[in-house]
């Protein structure tokens, strides 16, 4: 057993020692007063019941009676609390039974003084506890260390280095970002052959700043960087530096930078840098938090007086809006990489990548697949195939077939599905006319993408649900492909109301992403004719406190009004056309409905032969 050890353990044993010593003499105090009360002996004196009797210097009475209780007891005790209140009250009828008799002899002290050591010690013993307590949880909760050694480390930054296996990730392991490897691999030579940069005066960018989704492989291009350029890294995470202690981010900071100096030519990885980066004076407290202090630092050792030679910073984050502006200016963070989402190429590539070593069967098609998961990131591509093993290996397959992964797609999509689950026959129907809707819609708008699958099986929180995929990678959204979009989504509601005359919350979803895209179309792309082309919006998706306290609308409440009547337009407009569509096809929707409600599940094959079966009988 070490030093530190034993020097918790015996802390921890201390503590023990006070929590009993402070329960027994709490305990004890209760047990002696629980007996009487001081009503009860003063009527005994005044009765005249008390034969004789003591108090001791611990002011503990004891009272022997001239006959016995009912209940046979004839001695009694009570613990005088205050013992002044018994001398002065009782005093002179003591003496006066004593001379006639009635009290046979008695003893107690005079009139006590102030005990300071017994009304202080149950705080002493608490200040004691709560001492020891925050000894162990303030040192242990730095590494599990006792002592003053631990107290000069607390400034220390807790970096990580790579593991073996990390080491040997290369370039050739990402895959779906050909163009943010070729940006990177400036960083990768000049950590190489720095010289060869120098003779020509070139500087290489101090910091290098990796944004996009999450998901999209930042973390996994850092640790590609390092394995390609074989050397030091160090890694930490932008909460690492944040503590309640002042003083403690700005210490951290300083010996990161110390740190990867002494291994120069090295790279420093700070993931989730919005953690302390955000822009200061937006605190809501006050512009002097510890937090602040630690993006100072940072500040001056990415870019100060003190030179960092041989050191790159990489950075990554998702939330690059709230970023502090003297970070991203030249000389910080020199350039910033957007890792976006894969398109269809690098989607088939990332799944190349993760189906290297996993048996595939002879009908896998990773192109295919590939063409059906638009804005999946390469985390959701990794998960779906890691996801189809596991189906596979459910069902004592020796090899991943096709089918595994496109369960594995929807499963990722929406979760498992809850076949368990009772669903009354009213509610099976309505969510079968609810999907029927969707998918009836989403055929016959020629700008929405085809339908894959509908099913009324329960997932996740949703009842049902109808899936689109794209058949192609969309840079850019039109008007006329928001409005279908628009229009799809209350293909549920105008269904149920059209073929059940009645309508449920199940549409509340798809009512609040319809009024999103069209306050979207009008507030922010300028797609209204009624209002122009104006942007009345911030920019920013989520609201950042310390900022948007301090901004006001940028719009009267006249406009705002304006906006309101458009989107309420927009979404009146595409319920019109949704209701028109399925009254026209409304032998089409019930084909649908009826096939879900018999087999719950319709893939786009039987959807179409549904489809094209109505169409047919009704000419």
């Amino acid at each position: 057993m070490t030093k530190q050890n034993r020097s918790a353990n015996f802390s921890f044993v201390f503590l023990a020692l006070i929590i009993v010593i402070c329960f027994s003499w709490l305990w004890q105090a209760e047990t002696r007063s629980a007996q009487l009360d001081y009503f009860h002996v003063r009527q005994l004196f005044i009765q005249e019941k008390v034969e004789s009797f003591t108090i001791d210097s611990g002011y503990n009475l004891t009272m022997t009676l001239r006959e016995e209780r009912e209940d046979g007891v004839k001695t009694l005790r009570y613990r005088l609390y205050d013992f002044d209140l018994f001398y002065d009250d009782l005093n002179d009828l003591v003496a006066a039974q004593s001379e006639k008799g009635v009290i046979t002899s008695y003893d107690y002290p005079p009139p006590k003084t102030t005990n300071w050591l017994e009304l202080l010690l149950p705080a002493l013993l608490i200040l004691a506890a709560v001492g020891v307590m925050g000894y162990l949880f303030l040192f242990r909760a730095q590494g599990g260390g006792m002592g003053p050694d631990r107290m000069a480390k607390f400034g220390t930054a807790h970096t990580r280095a790579l593991s073996e296996k990390d080491k040997k990730v290369t370039f050739d392991d990402v895959a779906g970002a050909d163009e943010e490897k070729e940006e990177l691999q400036e960083v990768v030579e000049f950590l190489k052959d720095p010289q060869r940069f120098l003779d020509l005066g070139a500087r290489i960018p101090k910091g290098v700043l990796l944004v996009g989704p999450p998901g999209t492989g930042k973390t996994l291009l850092a640790k590609a960087v390092a394995g390609e350029a074989g050397v030091g890294f160090l890694s930490i995470s932008g909460s690492d530096f944040v503590e309640l202690y002042v003083g403690v981010g700005a210490s951290r900071v300083r010996d990161l930078f110390d740190q990867a100096k002494k291994t120069s030519p090295a790279i420093v990885f700070i993931d989730e840098i919005d953690a302390v980066g955000r822009q200061r004076g937006t605190g809501v407290g006050g512009g002097h938090d510890e937090r602040e202090q630690t993006l100072n630092q940072l500040l001056v050792e990415m870019d100060g007086f003190t030179a960092n030679e041989g050191v790159v910073v990489l950075a990554a984050t998702n939330r690059a809006d709230v970023l502090d502006p003297a970070l991203l200016r030249p000389g910080r963070f020199d350039r910033q990489i957007y890792v976006g989402l894969p398109d269809i190429k690098g989607r088939e590539d990332i799944l190349k990548v993760h189906a290297k070593g996993k048996p595939l069967s002879e009908d896998v098609d990773l192109r295919k697949l590939a063409r059906g998961t638009a804005g999946f990131t390469g985390a959701d591509l990794e998960n779906l195939i890691n996801e189809a093993a596991l189906l596979a290996a459910r069902k004592d397959q020796r090899f991943i077939a096709m089918d595994d992964l496109k369960q594995a797609e929807i499963k990722v999509i929406a979760g498992p599905e809850k076949r368990s689950r009772v669903i009354p026959q009213h509610e099976r129907e309505l969510t079968a006319y609810h999907e029927a809707g969707h998918a009836v819609v989403m055929h016959v708008l020629p700008d929405h993408d085809p339908v894959s699958q509908i099913s009324i099986v329960p997932r996740g929180q949703a009842g049902g649900m109808t899936i689109s995929l794209p058949e192609e990678d969309r840079a850019y959204l039109s008007k006329r492909y928001m409005e279908d979009q628009i229009v799809a989504l209350l293909g549920g509601r105008a269904a149920e109301k059209l073929c059940l005359g009645d309508i449920s919350t199940g549409a509340s979803n798809d009512i609040q992403r319809a009024s999103a895209i069209a306050r979207k179309m009008v507030a922010s792309y300028g797609m209204s004719e009624k209002i122009g082309t104006v942007s009345f919006d911030s920019g920013h998706d989520e609201v950042f406190i310390g900022r948007t306290m301090s901004q006001g609308r940028s719009y009267s409440e006249a406009v705002a009004a304006q906006i309101d009547s458009e989107v309420h337009a927009v979404i009146s407009a595409a319920y019109n056309r949704c209701e028109t569509i399925l009254q026209e096809q409304r032998d089409k929707l019930e084909a649908v409905a009826k096939y879900l409600l018999e087999n719950e599940t319709m893939e786009r094959e039987a959807f179409l032969a549904v489809f094209d079966a109505a169409e047919s009988s009704a000419k």
